[in-house]
């Protein structure tokens, strides 16, 4: 199986964009920058660079994350929390059919390979804690930051039509 590998340069620091060439496999932060690009990494580039300016709030870029079943599944729930909102990580083990694995949930969203697409930084603690972040805490507070505020401009932009 073929191994690509794209970096970006992000708002939140080089993101690198890895696929096996029909979907994306991996997406974290790096201090190494590699470029073996495809079309699949230059296209969730695109998508990438639409998303911090606002213009993007769902993906379409095929998946392919490795992980056990229950880590598929809590990823899957994920991918479902809208644009700008948050769940608590019992809300999402609930959606997985267990309300009593918050514990696993937070563990298979530390494991999430993919950031920002599958949106493990919308899930927080029930208290409204922030929880943990892989990516690090600062940049789940900058991504849920840019998701309000570009979920607010949006907001302000249609009363402003009306």
């Amino acid at each position: 199986m073929s191994h690509y590998i794209q970096c970006y340069q992000s708002p939140i620091g080089v993101l690198c964009i890895e696929a096996d060439g029909q979907a994306v496999t991996s997406i974290h932060i790096s201090d190494i920058v590699e470029d073996v690009p495809c079309f699949v990494t230059e296209e969730t580039i695109r998508q990438l660079k639409e998303y911090f300016a606002g213009k993007r709030t769902k993906f379409d870029i095929p998946l392919h994350p490795k992980g056990t079943e229950f880590q598929r599944n809590v990823w899957h729930v994920l991918k479902a929390i809208p644009y700008g909102e948050t769940r608590c990580y019992q809300d999402v083990a609930t959606a997985v059919g267990n309300p009593r694995a918050c514990r696993a949930v937070g563990m298979a969203n530390n494991k999430n390979p993919i950031m920002i697409i599958v949106p493990c930084h919308r899930v927080i603690g029930k208290n409204g804690t922030l929880g943990g972040y892989a990516g690090g805490l600062d940049v789940k507070i900058k991504l849920l930051q840019l998701e309000k505020e570009c979920q607010k401009r949006q907001k302000n932009d249609r009363t402003a039509s009306e």
